[in-house]
């Protein structure tokens, strides 16, 4: 059988050209899928992670004043990056400059980069032995400098030594992000400011006592980057023009009528007045009034003359814990938590038969138990709310910067001092009426310290010189016995 010397090729020239030619084309719409889904995915993602221990998720408050920032943050880790913190301190600022690109962050290590750290130590003058391992907020050269010896709570642990006794710092908590949250807020912010009504046996803002002293939540609303002042209404005085809010916290004697004309313009002109009320100005002399609940009256509350016990809801007898919250932004994020109010009196909406329609929009806010009582008041039921948010727009014909009037009357101000600040939610509380008044709504979340997990592995020396052979021989030899033994397999 004779045999063809010139068979015919497999692939005619043109089905070759077909081929590559679809090979390109699957090649293009490839890498154009792979560049839309790189593209798309810059906007829509979806993050997790693997690992539990390097979890971290930003509380909402921070989330929210990050994406209402429109100011460019240039935030300086001024760090030893072998520090036990950096790590940590560095992965948070990058979630802060995920959720906001305008905070751009650098790093100069003082022990390892000498060239770049003494830049920074001239930018901002940073020569004491101390100034070592700061997050540095600037922005538009407003700087806020926060230390790193300040980001941890630590506590004592003895350390297994057979010889002496050793101790070392064990870190329990890390403060990180509510340090750099308010420090965002003092670069990005105008500073603000509060006065507290004095001269009334009111609460003192510098006094340390537990159940008087109102030193705590001074220092709350400075961290909250708000300055704090003392104010005196008595002979000319009146609310200062730069006065962002009014806080009468606990009056127990009665405020003068000319002081009270004071109050009441300033509320008038779309002022911002946070009142806490006690139960001392009513017993005895029972029915005393303030004066203030007059002005109140003006705008819709009801502050009742009584003491509200709830035997239902409390832990000493004496004070009301709160669980049913109303519907409203500054008590949105306390669902599922509790309030601890000393003997409070019953702040309400105060009942009128017909209403203009620019009346001041009152909410209740925070109410007992159905089994509470109101002991010298028998005109009000069961539950009794405790209190109230009050806002009413821009009064017609009144030449005022202040915008809005907001009010917000609680029926105990105890709950506020030193010893009970602190206690269940109080002092979140606390942030969100000031924050609210303040209109910075971006702030009405929680935020706290996170707990610091350590894993440790204690081991004998011999037992870590063990552990050493294993992974320094055993594991690399049973590789080369296991390969060796493939290869002499193969060979047979």
């Amino acid at each position: 059988m004779a045999t063809d010397s010139h068979p015919r090729p497999s692939f005619s020239p043109y089905l070759k050209w077909g081929i590559g030619l679809h090979v390109v084309l699957l090649s293009l719409l490839v890498f154009s899928v792979v560049v839309m889904v790189n593209y798309l995915s810059r906007d829509y993602y979806l993050r997790f992670q693997l690992s539990i221990r390097t979890r971290i998720e930003l509380f909402p408050r921070t989330v929210s004043l990050l994406r209402s920032l429109t100011n460019h943050v240039k935030v300086t880790l001024y760090y030893d990056t072998s520090d036990e913190l950096y790590q940590t301190v560095a992965g948070l600022l990058g979630e802060y400059r995920r959720v906001n690109p305008r905070i751009t962050i650098t790093t100069s290590d003082y022990v390892r980069d000498l060239g770049a750290s003494q830049k920074v130590k001239a930018n901002y003058k940073l020569f004491g032995p101390a100034d070592k391992d700061l997050v540095i907020f600037d922005c538009d050269e407003k700087v806020k400098i926060v230390s790193g010896q300040a980001l941890a709570q630590y506590v004592l642990e003895r350390v297994p030594n057979e010889k002496e006794r050793e101790f070392r710092r064990k870190p329990i908590a890390f403060m990180g992000e509510t340090a750099f949250t308010m420090a965002l807020l003092d670069v990005t912010s105008p500073p603000l400011k509060a006065y507290f009504l004095q001269g009334h046996g009111e609460h003192r803002i510098d006094s340390g006592q537990e159940l008087d002293g109102y030193l705590k939540f001074a220092a709350a609303l400075r961290q909250n980057h708000i300055e704090i002042e003392p104010l005196s209404l008595l002979g000319t005085n009146t609310v200062p023009l730069d006065c962002n809010l009014l806080v009468i916290a606990g009056p127990r004697e009665t405020i003068s009528v000319p002081e009270l004309n004071k109050i009441d313009l300033y509320l008038n002109q779309g002022g911002r007045l946070l009142a806490l009320f006690n139960c001392y100005p009513i017993f005895p002399p029972a029915h005393m009034d303030t004066g203030l609940e007059g002005v109140l009256a003006k705008w819709g509350v009801d502050v009742g003359h009584n003491v509200i016990k709830d035997p239902g809801n409390t832990s000493s007898g004496q004070d009301v814990v709160i669980g049913i919250f109303g519907k409203h932004p500054l008590v949105n994020s306390l669902l599922g938590s509790g309030l601890d109010l000393m003997l409070p009196r019953s702040v309400g909406q105060l009942k009128v038969r017909s209403q203009a329609a620019d009346a001041p929009h009152v909410d209740e806010l925070a109410f007992t138990g159905l089994n509470a009582t109101a002991d010298g008041d028998l005109v009000h039921k069961p539950p009794f709310p405790l209190m109230v948010a009050v806002e009413k727009g821009a009064i017609k014909d009144v030449i005022t910067e202040r915008g809005s009037t907001r009010i917000v009357v609680v029926g105990d101000s105890i709950f506020l001092a030193n010893h009970y600040i602190d206690a269940l939610a109080n002092r979140d509380f606390a942030g969100n009426a000031v924050n609210w008044l303040l209109e910075r709504t971006q702030l009405l979340e929680g935020l706290g310290a996170r707990p610091i997990e350590e894993h440790r592995i204690v081991m004998t020396k011999a037992q870590l010189h063990q552990a050493q052979w294993v992974l320094l021989a055993g594991l690399p030899g049973s590789v080369l016995v296991l390969g060796g033994l493939v290869w002499l397999r193969r060979r047979k």
